[in-house]
């Protein structure tokens, strides 16, 4: 048997080991959830909007502990754990006070006067399927306007994370939530794409890589489920002539160093114009400069290790083969320790085409430096990836920022700011970053029926 294991990354400590989720326990959950489903669906968004304002609650009531578990359990630094499970406890608050503004009945008048009207129906269990960089809240970005909404989740993590897994469960328990809405399984990734054959599960969200994204959906169509699929990202960060280039050059390392560089969102491409493309690279280090090292646990850490010793060694491939093909290291750039999950934050410029840092994912602390001579250049280049998640433009011509934003390919572009997920504003893709959107009202409405109504 195959377990499930907790591992410090920082220090390679076993903390916890998890025999996976027999068949016969998925059966058992599927029939709970199931169960559920038939009272959850008919509960009064007061008795739902009740129960995540009290999850809410819970969440800041033991941030320091789920936070510590975060830390442990992945080698994030601890002030980016407390803000992971603040930002959990704001989404649950934002729908459960939008809830009924957000599934209120639509009406429509036809030419002729007669009526229509649209109103929105859960479909059922929904199985999210969840990664292991944001633990928490990637978890309750799928699950609080899948649920409040009236489905239940299945959950199928990362499995690096199973306590994280098994955590959040127990705190859906902890504040009422009826047995079966929320259940999380240890399963690994073929056992969870099976589950879509089962005529139970009404649909999937997959947050995490192409390949699983690929894997899932092909799955989901073959059963005809809805799926909703949050993938990789090489997100642009354009910096024109007339930026503030301190502001811009401060904020490209917060949006480089998020999560220690493994965030989809993270801007990993840096566009400059060639007028300020020195200045900025100089004040760009002297910022990475100030970031201190440090354990997961150390309160004054800006950054601490990746996720997994594979995942440094990964990244530091895509590195020595760009290198390798003319790229020049500005800083860093060093291999890691063997099994070790340390890796030096790297900067790199002169990125010819083809190498893994043009327009691939650097999943980790390594940025990508390119000059432009304009901004026309500057938006070609940036689209010039499979990829299309977010996107950041600097420049103190907002009309011209608009109107430079409208023609880059991405889910969404900040102007003069770091592209940041909140549950005010709808949240994903399009190409190889996937489709469907999460947060806001278009998150609520990604699994119900929109159903229509005919008043005759």
């Amino acid at each position: 048997m195959s377990f499930f294991r907790s591992i410090n990354p920082w220090n390679g400590e076993t903390l916890q080991e998890y025999p996976p989720t027999t068949p016969a326990a998925v059966e058992q959950a599927l029939a709970l959830a199931e169960h559920c489903f038939d009272s959850w669906r008919s509960q009064s968004s007061l008795e739902k909007s009740y129960l995540f304002h009290q999850l809410a609650q819970l969440l800041r009531a033991r941030k320091e502990e789920l936070a510590r578990l975060i830390s442990l359990e992945v080698g994030k630094v601890i002030s980016e754990s407390r803000a992971e499970i603040d930002k959990c406890a704001l989404v649950c608050d934002f729908y459960a006070e939008r809830v009924d503004e957000f599934l209120a009945p639509e009406s429509i008048l036809l030419p002729d006067q007669t009526k229509a009207k649209v109103i929105f129906q859960p479909l059922g269990i929904i199985l999210g399927v969840m990664p292991w960089n944001f633990p928490f809240w990637q978890v309750f970005r799928f699950a609080v306007p899948t649920l409040i909404a009236g489905n239940v989740g299945l959950l199928k993590h990362a499995s690096n994370v199973p306590q994280c897994a098994l955590t959040i469960q127990q705190l859906f328990e902890e504040v009422g939530f009826p047995p079966g809405c929320f259940q999380s399984l240890l399963l690994d990734g073929p056992s969870a794409t099976a589950l879509l054959d089962d005529p139970r599960i009404k649909g999937v969200s997959l947050t995490g890589s192409e390949k699983a994204g690929a894997t899932v959906a092909a799955a989901a169509g073959k059963n005809l489920k809805k799926s909703l699929l949050e993938l990789g990202g090489s997100d642009p960060f354009i910096v024109l002539a007339d930026a503030d280039l301190p502001l811009a050059a401060s904020t490209a390392v917060k949006a480089r160093m998020v999560n220690f560089g493994q965030s989809c969102i993270a801007a990993k491409r840096f566009i400059i114009e060639e007028p300020v493309y020195d200045a900025f690279v100089d004040l760009f280090l002297q910022e990475l400069e100030k970031l201190k090292p440090g354990s997961p646990l150390d309160e004054h850490a800006s950054y601490a290790c990746m996720a997994r010793p594979d995942l440094a060694a990964e990244l530091y491939q895509q590195v020595r083969e760009t290198v390798a093909l003319g790229a020049r290291v500005l800083t860093g750039g060093k291999a890691p320790e063997p099994g070790s999950a340390c890796f030096e934050p790297t900067v790199l410029e002169n990125i010819p085409k083809g190498s893994p840092a043009y327009s691939d994912e650097l999943f980790g602390p390594v940025a990508s430096l390119f000059k432009v001579a304009s901004f026309q250049e500057a938006i070609a280049l940036a689209n010039a990836t499979e990829y299309g998640l977010g996107a950041s433009i600097w420049t103190a011509n907002l009309s011209l920022g608009a109107e430079l934003a409208a023609q880059v390919e991405s889910g969404a572009v900040f102007l003069n700011a770091q592209v940041a997920s909140h549950p005010m504003l709808p949240f994903g893709g399009i190409k190889k970053s996937g489709y469907g959107r999460e947060l806001s009202k278009q998150g609520i409405l990604e699994f119900v029926n929109q159903k229509t109504i005919y008043l005759g």
